[in-house]
């Protein structure tokens, strides 16, 4: 429910309060046209086609509907702004803010409204009270939606004193450093297991126990490696340099792929097992395709995107699923599957394919069955750290929600009048 909604939600006015145009609000609130309370600055406004944008790379950020999308070696604006994104489908989807605060040197492009806020009107505040309007109500565009600067300025913004006006943006400020600082913890966490990965896939580091005193360093005459002083090294192969007790094994090896099925004769409301498809679960069936762990990649479309699961599961005929043979552990296998370059395997000019036997030629270096397990587990262990943070991110950004929901409406009140 929109913000818009909720505040006119009421079927009575309860004390204290008064009916608006937005709804029922605080009686020491007004109304106020978006126009009368910032100034809009979009005639300063420069495009710039990409291709000039690779001669003027720099330092400051280049802004557009969605955010920055380049850094250039000038400037349009400095100050502290509000931004709007102009057109876009994330105008009605909302899948990203479409209203944001900048501070600073900036350049802007003429997809993002200016917005200048005027003296007595808290630019926190007002950025957070944009950003929770159901812009779908404003939408001007047809083919492609879009929100002109007369129907901006015509829009009705609810606004209590500065001094709650300056709280409201600071409690909910705080919020946004909690958020951001759990997206940084995410990006490094994602980053550090990136790293992991290609470091234990590859047999690069050695977990403990396994190829103990094993190492390898460069030649002293410069031709190529030798084993180190700790004992056991490492061997070249077809695929590069790996350790002298790994394999390199076609996938066909370890695995094979089969092909999925269609879905519409087993789908079911009722259903317990997941149907999947390339973006994940698409339906629910009372049959099963597969019951034992596998991993699944795109027959065609997307075919970059593996999936693991080990319950059981139907899958449709745009997927490949794998049977694991008992000499490979399938969580090792899907995250070898996420190292590898899919798109260099495609065999059509059109849509994205890839064929069952391509896949089963292709080569990988394995581990002996223990280490592919402890590697998985290592693996394994960083997912469930990543989607527990990710978890309390989700969290944090709903009640977010929710305090938005009450504080900008006037429905809780952080001064009393």
């Amino acid at each position: 429910m929109s913000r818009q909604e909720l505040a006119g939600n009421n079927n009575q006015v309860p004390p204290g309060y008064k009916q608006t145009e937005v709804g029922v609000i605080p009686e020491d609130w007004e109304t106020n046209l978006l126009g009368d309370v910032v100034e809009f600055l979009d005639s300063k406004r420069k495009p710039v086609k990409e291709e000039q944008r690779a001669k003027m790379r720099g330092i400051y950020p280049y802004y557009g509907a969605s955010g920055i999308v380049d850094y250039v070696n000038d400037y349009l604006f400095d100050e502290d702004l509000i931004l709007m994104g102009e057109d876009g489908e994330n105008i009605l989807s909302r899948n990203i803010r479409l209203v944001w605060q900048v501070s600073g040197k900036i350049w802007v492009n003429n997809h993002a409204h200016v917005l200048r806020p005027k003296s007595n009107f808290n630019i926190g505040f007002l950025t957070e009270y944009l950003e929770s309007l159901d812009y779908s109500l404003y939408n001007s565009g047809t083919a492609q939606p879009k929100l002109n600067q007369q129907t901006c300025c015509n829009i009705v913004i609810a606004l209590p004193p500065l001094p709650e006006q300056k709280a409201i943006a600071s409690v909910l400020s705080d919020v946004d450093e909690l958020i951001s600082s759990l997206d940084k913890l995410i990006a490094k966490k994602r980053h550090i297991k990136t790293a992991t990965m290609q470091q234990l896939l590859t047999g690069k580091t050695r977990l403990p126990g396994f190829g103990e005193g094993m190492g390898y360093q460069k030649s002293a005459k410069g031709m190529g490696y030798q084993k180190s002083a700790k004992g056991m090294g490492y061997q070249k192969s077809a695929i590069g340099l790996i350790p002298e007790d790994w394999e390199v094994k076609q996938l066909g090896d370890v695995l094979k792929i089969c092909h999925g099925k269609s879905q519409h004769h087993i789908i079911s409301n009722n259903g317990i097992y997941p149907i999947l498809g390339t973006g994940g679960e698409i339906g629910k069936t009372n049959t099963f395709l597969y019951n034992r762990p596998s991993v699944l990649i795109g027959r065609k479309g997307t075919i970059d995107a593996p999936i693991y699961i080990d319950t059981p599961f139907w899958t449709i005929d745009t997927l490949f699923y794998s049977q694991i043979l008992s000499n490979a552990n399938a969580k090792f296998i899907f995250y070898k599957f996420n190292l590898i370059d899919w798109y260099s395997y495609n065999e059509a000019s059109g849509v994205p394919s890839l064929n069952a036997a391509t896949i089963e030629d292709i080569n990988q270096s394995f581990p002996p069955l223990p280490e592919q397990k402890a590697i998985a587990s290592v693996l394994s262990d960083m997912d469930k750290e990543i989607a527990a943070l990710e978890k309390r991110r989700a969290k944090t950004q709903a009640i977010k929600q929710g305090m938005m929901q009450e504080l900008l409406t006037g429905r809780t009140r952080l001064i009393k009048p």
